[in-house]
């Protein structure tokens, strides 16, 4: 009879391995190279991100990198390796691993780890909560891609998302109402989303409905009036238009209409890094300052908080 062994593999966008224009402009290039995230024809797109987005933007990233990385590293591979290591012990008779869409450690690296080690039933748990064609079936053709160079496959449970599942709201809300008990409710809460192009969303991404359905639900369980919360999308890039409203603009107008005290989360990341503690945690609360806010609380992504472990735990073992 056929023995199974059950292996699990987190998956996450990826980090530069040093804040350096040189690292920063590897990894760049691997991300902005993937069809997934921009799909404009390569003939295009390629002497564009090549001869101008790659040489002008790798230095201003990686001065944005070195703001934020700790003496650990990076912090979304600091905290997607404790997500790891945390939930590996959880499930001692389970290999979990981590891999990244781009960037250290690989796809490859992690899978091979995994196969090495003879599992046969795999799950795939890509750390988006909200389904994207730019993020989650990226890591779906990452998979496909390594696993071409295998003749003996295991089975695959790919998690799409989990932007409604009971675990990951209560956890959002537990961090929330922490937040709530610390600093006192504020005028306004803000979520605020990664943005995609509109034009994908036009072309089947239903990301914006799985962002509004976790926007309902953790609505749904918090001790503020529904005027009282709002959903913002951040981290636009490029000239075409993205999902609005754009979290920066929405922040800078905020004080003009009597709003002094905001909080701003981020449930679309599951681990904090350059988009929530330098854009949001750091230019978004500039912004808000200068435009006559008094206080300002960003409220840490879920990282490896035990009700998030928790929640890929129960995720995992659904397909287990």
């Amino acid at each position: 009879m056929k023995q199974e062994k059950h292996g699990v593999l987190l998956v996450n966008l990826g980090t530069p391995d040093a804040p350096t224009p040189r690292a920063v402009k590897r990894y760049l290039k691997q991300f902005l190279s993937d069809t997934r995230v921009v799909d404009t024809t390569p003939l295009i797109w390629w002497p564009i991100l090549n001869g101008i987005i790659l040489p002008l933007r790798s230095p201003r990233v990686a001065k944005l990198y070195q703001s934020v990385w700790t003496d650990e590293g990076s912090p979304l591979l600091v905290y997607s390796r404790r997500q790891q290591q945390a939930l590996a012990a959880r499930m001692p008779n389970t290999p979990v691993e981590l891999g990244m869409s781009y960037g250290s450690p690989s796809l490859a690296q992690a899978l091979d780890n995994l196969l090495a080690q003879g599992v046969t039933n795999l799950v795939v748990l890509p750390l988006y909560p909200q389904y994207s064609c730019s993020t989650s079936a990226a890591v779906w053709d990452g998979v496909a891609k390594v696993l071409k160079g295998y003749r003996r496959l295991p089975s695959i449970g790919f998690i799409r998302d989990y932007a409604e599942h009971p675990a990951y709201i209560s956890a959002l809300q537990q961090s929330v109402e922490r937040s709530f008990e610390q600093h006192g409710l504020p005028d306004r809460l803000v979520m605020s989303f990664h943005g995609i192009p509109k034009r994908y969303a036009r072309l089947g991404d239903d990301y914006p409905q799985r962002c509004e359905d976790t926007y309902r639900a953790l609505l749904a369980t918090l001790p503020l009036a529904p005027e009282r919360v709002m959903m913002t999308y951040q981290s636009r890039f490029g000239r075409e238009p993205w999902l609005t409203p754009y979290t920066d603009e929405t922040i800078k107008s905020l004080p003009a209409q009597g709003v002094k005290h905001i909080q701003l989360i981020c449930p679309g990341f599951s681990a904090d890094c350059l988009e929530t503690l330098e854009e949001i945690k750091e230019q978004n609360r500039e912004i808000f300052f200068k435009a006559g806010g008094e206080k300002f609380e960003y409220i840490a992504a879920l990282n490896d908080d035990s009700a998030h472990i928790d929640m890929m735990q129960q995720l995992v073992a659904q397909r287990l």
